[in-house]
């Protein structure tokens, strides 16, 4: 109950703080990769249950003649590389943490065709509510492998506390700061889970 306060507090004083920083960046991203401005998917949160996932679009819509997206490293404009570096494309995750959807620290929410992929270790992950960012993210981020990353979220979920997310959230904005583990290696952004390693990139 503690954490879940401390969600709804400060994710309601930054957006109050931030929203005329968000609606600039969301007409920024209007206007330079077109609309819409916001980047919306179903991602599973606490016990797998879907919710819709808010972040600033970071790519563009460009397909080829079969009408199938290009790959992701043709869509990273330079302006969405600048915003996932520095996690702004983020920002309006504090509306689902507002909501509930997820909290300021968990395991990041990831797609919901990987719910069937999970070993039963790897679904722990879905014993707490997501997160803006998490154990995993501040120990590598998308240069983690998966089973890195699963192992890393699991660590969480046993041993979590409003102390450890206390730490993640400070380590976070030094992450934030030196743009640290943005994509994976030869990637635009992360391979695809299919588990195992290995696969295409998603957002």
């Amino acid at each position: 109950m503690i954490k879940r306060l401390i969600d709804i507090l400060a994710s309601a004083t930054a957006l109050l703080i931030l929203w005329p920083l968000l609606l600039v960046l969301v007409l920024l991203v209007r206007r330079k990769l077109g609309t819409p401005g916001f980047f919306i998917q179903t991602r599973p949160g606490k016990h797998g249950k879907p919710f819709s996932l808010y972040k600033l679009r970071t790519m563009t819509t460009q397909r080829d003649k079969r009408g199938n997206l290009l790959p992701d490293a043709q869509r990273l404009t330079r302006f969405g590389s600048f915003l996932r570096s520095t996690s702004l494309d983020e920002l309006p995750g504090l509306w689902n943490v507002l909501k509930g959807d997820m909290s300021l620290v968990g395991p990041r929410p990831l797609l919901m065709e990987y719910l069937p992929l999970y070993s039963k270790a790897q679904a722990r992950r879905h014993n707490v509510r997501p997160g803006l960012t998490g154990w995993a993210q501040v120990n590598g981020r998308n240069s983690l492998s998966w089973d890195e990353k699963f192992r890393l979220d699991s660590w969480y979920v046993n041993n979590r506390s409003l102390w450890l997310d206390m730490w993640i959230l400070v380590l976070t904005v030094f992450k934030v700061l030196r743009r640290d583990g943005i994509s994976g290696q030869g990637e635009a952004t992360m391979t695809r889970f299919t588990g195992n390693t290995g696969g295409e990139a998603h957002d």
